[in-house]
């Protein structure tokens, strides 16, 4: 499990990377945020899941937010999808949860039952980056 997690943080640092590489050359500002969710499909409902991923995705660009970026599994670990988001802020999640609802789909605590249909279990986390290490030594105060 140790490696699926040091995969997981570099696929999100390299996702992060992609839309702020210009805080890891300048270190100016708070680095970027972004949320990491790896999820186990439930049996049956790997279609199912990327179609509300999708829907999601698009949900987010009607709401001005940068889509998450999905990563499939191929070999190693249980997982079955890793999508990279950038964290919203509290006006990004009404706008969010409007699109959602104008398309029709859950939002809020509707959204959680929506997903659990189609999943055995996921896990979130957050992270900041990317930063060099004398970056977040930096930040650490060090």
């Amino acid at each position: 499990m140790t490696k699926f997690i040091q995969l997981a943080a570099a696929a999100a640092l390299g996702a992060i990377a992609s839309g702020s590489v210009v805080y890891a050359q300048t270190g100016m500002g708070d680095p970027p945020k972004a949320r990491v969710a790896i999820y186990h499909a439930a049996p049956g409902q790997q279609v199912a899941l990327l179609k509300w991923l999708a829907a999601q995705d698009r949900a987010a660009q009607a709401a001005g937010v940068r889509a998450g970026q999905l990563y499939a599994h191929t070999d190693g670990d249980s997982w079955d999808y890793l999508v990279i988001d950038a964290a919203t802020t509290p006006a990004q999640d009404v706008a969010l949860d409007a699109a959602l609802k104008k398309m029709g789909m859950g939002a809020g605590a509707a959204q959680g039952l929506e997903l659990r249909r189609m999943i055995s279990s996921h896990t979130d986390t957050y992270v900041v980056g990317p930063v060099t290490a004398q970056q977040y030594l930096t930040m650490a105060g060090q």
